[in-house]
C-alpha cells in the first residue's frame, strides 16, 4: 500500500503533469467560460429557441386572424362579440366566470 502511494506522490512531483491537471480543473470549474458554465447555456440557447418557435406560431396565427377580420365583416362582428363582449341593441350579455374569477368562453375554457 505504501509503495502505491510512493509512486502515486511521484507522479504528481512532475511539474508537467501537475500544471496540466491544475489547467483541467481550472478550466472544467472555476473558469469564466467553465464546463457547467457552458452546459447551462446549452439549456438556454434549447429554451429561448422553443419560445421562438412559440412566437413565431403566434405571430403567424395574429396575421391569419388579422387578415380574416380585414377580409369578412362577419368575422369582425364574431370577433368583437367574443373578445370584448359587445352587443347589438336589443340584446343582453352575459358574461360566465369560473370560481377563480376568470372568464369563460361559451367551449368552458378560459380567456387570457
Amino acid at each position: 500500500m505504501l509503495e502505491h502511494l510512493k509512486k502515486l506522490v511521484n507522479i504528481f512531483r512532475n511539474k508537467y503533469l501537475s500544471a496540466t491537471l491544475l489547467f483541467i480543473i481550472w478550466i472544467a470549474f472555476f473558469d469564466q467560460t467553465s464546463l457547467i458554465y457552458d452546459v447551462h447555456l446549452t439549456q438556454k440557447e434549447r429554451q429561448l429557441k422553443a419560445q421562438k418557435i412559440y412566437y413565431e406560431k403566434q405571430t403567424l396565427a395574429a396575421t391569419e386572424q388579422l387578415k380574416e377580420l380585414q377580409t369578412d365583416p362577419a368575422n369582425l362582428e364574431k370577433f368583437a362579440r367574443e373578445k370584448y363582449f359587445m352587443k347589438k341593441a336589443n340584446e343582453d350579455v352575459y358574461v360566465l366566470v369560473d370560481q377563480n374569477n376568470h372568464l369563460l368562453d361559451t367551449l368552458n375554457t378560459k380567456i387570457k
